[in-house]
């Protein structure tokens, strides 16, 4: 099992993170990061927690609703990998 980050999902984090720390300070921003890394290593064993995205026409895209945002990530069940896919 690997889960991997989307080249969008990456360019959109550092935006996201970037303007958190020009609006809250340094602390609060690396709290969000660290909780949000902590919700993504755990997408293996929580994954029937999270519901299926309407956005897609896809049962394996999953969403998570995180503090205001959007975390889209695909969950390819025959090699049980997960792809992170953007953030919202």
């Amino acid at each position: 099992m690997q889960i991997t980050n989307s080249p969008l999902y990456e360019e959109r984090l550092k935006f996201i993170l970037s303007e958190m720390l020009k609006q809250l300070g340094y602390d609060m921003t690396k709290n969000f990061k660290l909780y949000l890394d902590t919700i993504i290593l755990n997408i293996p064993t929580k994954i029937e927690k999270y519901k299926i995205s309407p956005f897609f026409d896809d049962e394996n895209i999953k969403e998570i609703d995180f503090q205001g945002f959007k975390i889209f990530f695909y969950h390819d069940v025959q090699a049980d990998n997960f792809v992170i896919l953007s953030i919202v």
